[in-house]
């Protein structure tokens, strides 16, 4: 299948600041994602990269433009089928990993799969294998305290793809990290998309690890410039 899984055609989004008048964050964005591709997006601190993710995730909503996702198109559509969407497709990576604190790194793999109607059995394999892929197999019956920063990372790339997306959104995954920690993480989100065959858009500031993706593209002054 060559038929992109993300596909943003034309999307413009603008903001009213008060006396400052109108910000135009996003000028006409164009950008496709193949299945299997690693994209990472570039951009300063302000840039619109985090307006930018959450269009392409469906949790905002763009002033034009086209989204698609697996080929349907997604602008102007209700909220119920935005959500249905985008938790069948769609994963998503912070910064933070937002963890469930009382529960163990399993069972935070396995919930958003219970709420996607999937049996409990089933779930917990799927939990299993993705922390496997992450090389946690052992810590999966710990809680994210007991965890490093680094661990606490991969066990929420797992949540992100538990429901088996088609495409991972992630807003600075290794942003908290010290070096050596974040070139872990990210050789571990890289095994993940490999396994999974799923594609990913990442926004870093790490020129380093961006290199290593298929692609770069530049968010400059609201519009996409490939690198």
């Amino acid at each position: 299948m060559n038929e992109a899984v993300l596909e943003l055609t034309g999307v413009t989004k603008s903001y009213n600041q008060g006396t400052a008048g109108q910000i135009d964050v996003l000028r006409g964005i164009d950008l496709s994602l193949k299945p299997g591709e690693m994209v990472a997006l570039v951009a300063p601190s302000g840039a619109g990269k985090s307006t930018l993710l959450h269009i392409a995730g469906l949790l905002d909503v763009p002033d034009g433009g086209s989204v698609k996702v697996a080929g349907q198109e997604v602008s102007g559509k209700g909220d119920g089928m935005r959500t249905s969407l985008r938790r069948r497709d769609v994963g998503f990576v912070y910064q933070f990993h937002h963890l469930l604190p009382e529960f163990s790194a399993l069972e935070n793999i396995v919930l958003p799969q219970l709420a996607n109607g999937i049996s409990q059995a089933g779930a917990e394999a799927r939990a299993e294998e993705l922390l496997a892929l992450v090389g946690l197999s052992a810590r999966g019956r710990h809680r994210p305290a007991a965890l490093s920063g680094g661990e606490q990372q991969r066990v929420a790339f797992c949540r992100a793809l538990a429901n088996k997306p088609l495409v991972l959104l992630a807003d600075e995954p290794t942003g908290n990290l010290d070096p050596g920690t974040s070139d872990q993480v990210f050789a571990a989100l890289m095994d993940l998309v490999a396994g999974t065959g799923l594609s990913a858009l990442v926004a870093t500031h790490n020129h380093e690890l961006a290199a290593r993706m298929d692609r770069r593209v530049k968010l400059e002054q609201g519009r996409l410039v490939e690198l």
